[in-house]
């Protein structure tokens, strides 16, 4: 099942489900489990779905959306990006 086919309830239990993923992504990177390098590959691959998706996707603005998120939270980890 797509989660365009998914129910209010079903979207926000991915959603919370994707955020935990994500969340502990982060930490694995943050306690030095995993690179850095790695963390944010992932990442981008991720953003870079979205991104590639938005063409043929019936709702682009949501992938438009995701995709910048993501992006924002690469930002928020490179270390190019802290002063």
């Amino acid at each position: 099942m797509g989660v365009g086919q998914l129910d209010c309830t079903e979207k926000t239990t991915a959603t919370a489900a994707v955020l935990s993923i994500c969340e502990s992504l982060i930490a694995l990177s943050d306690l030095k489990i995993i690179g850095k390098s790695e963390t944010l590959a992932v990442l981008e691959d991720a953003a870079a779905t979205h991104r590639n998706a938005i063409a043929r996707s019936p709702n682009p603005d949501q992938r438009r959306a995701v995709a910048t998120l993501i992006q924002r939270i690469i930002e928020d980890r490179s270390p190019k990006s802290r002063p």
